[in-house]
C-alpha cells in the first residue's frame, strides 16, 4: 500500500525546494519586486496601487505596486532557511542535553525537568515575544542571531523531556545492558544502541516541529515581530527598525494594515505559509506511518 501522506509531502516539498533556488534567477520575478505605486491607461486615466490579481499579477500587488506572486518566489529560499536552522539548533541543543543528563545523578535532568515545565507552563509564542522585545535584543547589531538562538531554545526543553524519556527506556533494554557488560563505551553505545532507536521518532518529531517553527514565525509576523530587522538610525535621536528580508512572515505582517484595501495582500503571503505546514505536516504523518511497518 503506498505511502500517500509522505509521497504528497515530499513533491510538495521538492517544489518548493525548486522554486526557493531557482525561481529567484527568472528575470521577470526580479522586475516583479521594483515598486509600481501608479499605472497610467491609454485613455489618460490612472491606477494606483494595490492592483487585484489579474493576468499580469496572479496573485495582485501589495500597496507599492509590488507583484506578489514575485515577492512569495523571492522570499521562499529565507522562510526556509530560517524554520531549518531554527529547528536544527533546538534539537541539537535538546539531544546534547539528554545526552548529558544520562547518569542518575546528573545536573541536568533537572535542567530538563525546568525547562519542560517552563514550555509547558507558558505558551511558546508569549515567551518568544516576552524576550525578543527586550531593549537589550530590539536594538542589537546581532538582533537576527539572538532572536534566531531564542526561537531555538523556546521549546528545548520539551524536545529534551522527549529525547530523555526515550533514552531512559532503552537504557534499560537488555542489548544495552549487555553492551555495559562487555564494556562498550559511552560513545558505542550511543552509535550502536541509542541513536538506532531514537532516529526515528527523532525524524518524525523534527518535521512535525517545522511546521510549528513555521506557524509560531507566522504568528509572530501577525503581530509584527519580525525576526530579520535591523535597527537603523535615521536621525540623531531618532531611527526605525527596518525588515532585511522578504521571508513569509515578514510579507504577512507588513501586510496586515493593507487587508481593507485588498484582501489578496495578506490572504497569499498566508497561503504560502499554510502550504509549508501542509508540507511538514504530510511529511511527518508519513514517517510516522512508514517507521511503524518496519
Amino acid at each position: 500500500m503506498r505511502n500517500i501522506p509522505l509521497i504528497a509531502g515530499l513533491i510538495m516539498l521538492a517544489v518548493l525546494v525548486i522554486v526557493a533556488w531557482a525561481g529567484p534567477m527568472i528575470p521577470s520575478v526580479k522586475e516583479g519586486i521594483a515598486q509600481q505605486r501608479m499605472v497610467f491607461n491609454e485613455s489618460g486615466t490612472f491606477e494606483r496601487a494595490p492592483f487585484p490579481p489579474s493576468l499580469q499579477h496572479l496573485f495582485g500587488t501589495d500597496a507599492d505596486g509590488r507583484d506578489l506572486l514575485s515577492l512569495v518566489i523571492m522570499g521562499a529560499k529565507d522562510t526556509l532557511l530560517l524554520i531549518f536552522v531554527i529547528s536544527i539548533i533546538r534539537y541539537v541543543a535538546a539531544l546534547l542535553l539528554a545526552l548529558l543528563s544520562l547518569p542518575e545523578k546528573s545536573p541536568f535532568r533537572a535542567v530538563i525537568y525546568s525547562l519542560n515545565g517552563f514550555a509547558a507552563s507558558l505558551p511558546i509564542m508569549f515567551a518568544a515575544i516576552l524576550f525578543i522585545t527586550m531593549p537589550v535584543f530590539t536594538f542589537s547589531p546581532y538582533r537576527v542571531y539572538w532572536v534566531v538562538l531564542i526561537l531555538s531554545l523556546s521549546d528545548v526543553g520539551r524536545v529534551a523531556y522527549v529525547f530523555q524519556q526515550s533514552m531512559k527506556s532503552i537504557s534499560h533494554t537488555q542489548y544495552v545492558e549487555a553492551g555495559v557488560t562487555i564494556g562498550n563505551s559511552p560513545f558505542g553505545l550511543f552509535s550502536r544502541h541509542y541513536l538506532p532507536n531514537l532516529l526515528p521518532d527523532a525524524v518524525i518529531h523534527f518535521f512535525m516541529d517545522l511546521g510549528k517553527v513555521a506557524l509560531l514565525l507566522g504568528q509572530l509576523g501577525i503581530l509584527s515581530i519580525f525576526v530579520t530587522q535591523v535597527f537603523v538610525q535615521l536621525n540623531y535621536g531618532y531611527g526605525e527598525l527596518q525588515n532585511t528580508s522578504l521571508n513569509w512572515p515578514t510579507l504577512l505582517g507588513m501586510a496586515r494594515s493593507d487587508m481593507i484595501r485588498g484582501f489578496w495582500i495578506p490572504f497569499f503571503p498566508a497561503l504560502a505559509l499554510t502550504y509549508l505546514i501542509l508540507t511538514f505536516n504530510f511529511i511527518g504523518e508519513g514517517l510516522r506511518k512508514h517507521f511503524s511497518r518496519i
